[in-house]
């Protein structure tokens, strides 16, 4: 089968989930008059999932081949999408205006995005395993960088266009729940047809097979299991890596959960009044389109300067230009040029940035457990951003804006803190 009829769609598959629980949610809740505090927990807790994913990866590569997860968990997000669509509550403009709509309208909102985020989590798992058995070594090579960007295209399409489509209907219909149930519809019928797509087109590699009743006994794996944790924790210097993976990202953590309300809440509230179409422009594309390409400079500078000397120039990039969003806070400009450039400036610095701790996981893994171990640094990087995303509302609202983005400066201290631990091999990371 030929890889360009299924790894373009396989990884902007997996993108869109993501974004959309994670991201998305936030700007719907937020518009549904959710408070500050509840959203930014609420849609903190939904990143749970990608942190304990480590502990059930073993079964997906057990139980099942890895294209039956894929198309199983493509069929029940598509599920979740629709549902997701038709239950969405409706409260009134009133409860809307005053952030009074409480989590208790909510509750079946939040399990079906629980589910999707569970069943995006070990699409995940599936599709990387798939992604190594289906293509031989040589092509893995020659495909990262298509799958890596279509995986931005989904980023685009889930935090741009989509946002875009329900700013356009909220506007147009004066219903924001509606227009909300709409957006989630249309995505729910694209992803359908993704899935229906990949039932038939998605190949069978032979190396693609259950390992159930295979020569492992289930006490054997769950011994291998434990050991990868074991193993995991006595490595040298694992409690400065450990902090490094959970602190390094700490200003970013706080201020991208806070981002998208900053952008939409209106001038009285000390936030820019954006319309919701507007923040899919300045956010959802001019933003990631910045990520996009400060991530790729990265990997170039990475590539010549090694992790070692990439480390200070990299953790001052994704500290620094969080001073854009003191700035826009403190004088609220309404010029669109100039929020847009603010946003792509942090978005370019948090992507170069983000290289050097992409790059310390790989080091870190290496050794007999690589991808078990690489499995565990991915959970520590979800929870990095779980915990701080969670008290980022509260936060926010017992201190305002300016208060708050003045403390995720403060925050940047503690990356250079954290940096300053860290011991790597000067070779590392170099292109030979």
């Amino acid at each position: 089968m030929n890889p360009w009829l299924w790894i373009p769609t396989l990884y902007f598959a997996e993108g869109i989930p993501y974004f959309i629980v994670n991201n998305i949610s936030v700007i719907m809740f937020n518009n549904m008059g959710m408070s500050k505090g509840d959203m930014a927990l609420y849609t903190g807790l939904l990143y749970l999932p990608w942190v304990i994913k480590p502990l059930w990866s073993p079964f997906v590569d057990i139980i099942r081949t890895k294209r039956w997860w894929i198309v199983a968990m493509q069929i029940l997000m598509s599920a979740a999408f629709a549902l997701l669509a038709f239950t969405l509550p409706h409260p009134s403009a009133e409860i809307i205006a005053s952030d009074a709509a409480g989590v208790s309208l909510f509750i079946t909102t939040l399990i079906l995005f629980w589910v999707t985020a569970f069943a995006s989590a070990t699409h995940d798992i599936a599709a990387d395993g798939f992604y190594m058995l289906a293509l031989e070594p040589g092509d893995q090579s020659l495909f990262v960088g298509i799958r890596s960007t279509f995986y931005r295209l989904s980023s685009i399409f889930g935090q741009g266009v989509l946002v875009v489509i329900a700013g356009l209907l909220e506007r147009k219909m004066g219903d924001i729940p509606q227009a909300w149930s709409i957006t989630l519809l249309i995505c729910a019928a694209i992803f359908a047809a993704i899935t229906l797509w990949h039932t038939f087109r998605l190949p069978r590699p032979s190396s693609d097979a259950s390992r159930l009743g295979g020569a492992k006994t289930a006490r054997h794996i769950f011994e291998e299991f434990g050991k990868t944790f074991v193993t995991f924790f006595r490595k040298k210097h694992v409690w400065a890596a450990m902090a490094f993976m959970l602190l390094y990202r700490l200003p970013e953590a706080f201020l991208v959960k806070m981002m998208n309300p900053f952008l939409l809440d209106p001038l009285s509230e000390g936030g820019l009044g954006l319309s919701t179409e507007m923040v899919g422009v300045v956010y959802g594309t001019v933003g990631v389109a910045a990520l996009t390409v400060g991530g790729i400079l990265g990997g170039v500078a990475a590539s010549r300067w090694g992790l070692k000397k990439s480390l200070w120039p990299m953790a001052m990039s994704l500290t620094l230009p969080c001073l854009s969003f003191v700035f826009l806070a403190a004088f609220q400009p309404e010029n669109m040029l100039l929020i847009s450039s603010c946003v792509a400036l942090d978005q370019f610095g948090y992507g170069f940035g983000f290289t050097a701790y992409m790059l310390y996981l790989i080091y870190f893994s290496e050794g007999e457990f690589k991808t078990a171990h690489y499995s565990l640094c991915t959970g520590f990087m979800a929870l990095s951003m779980m915990l701080p995303g969670m008290v980022a509302g509260y936060l926010q609202e017992a201190i305002g804006y300016v208060w708050f983005f003045g403390f995720v400066m403060v925050c940047c201290l503690v990356t250079v803190f954290v940096t300053l631990m860290l011991k790597v091999d000067p070779q590392f990371g170099k292109k030979k």
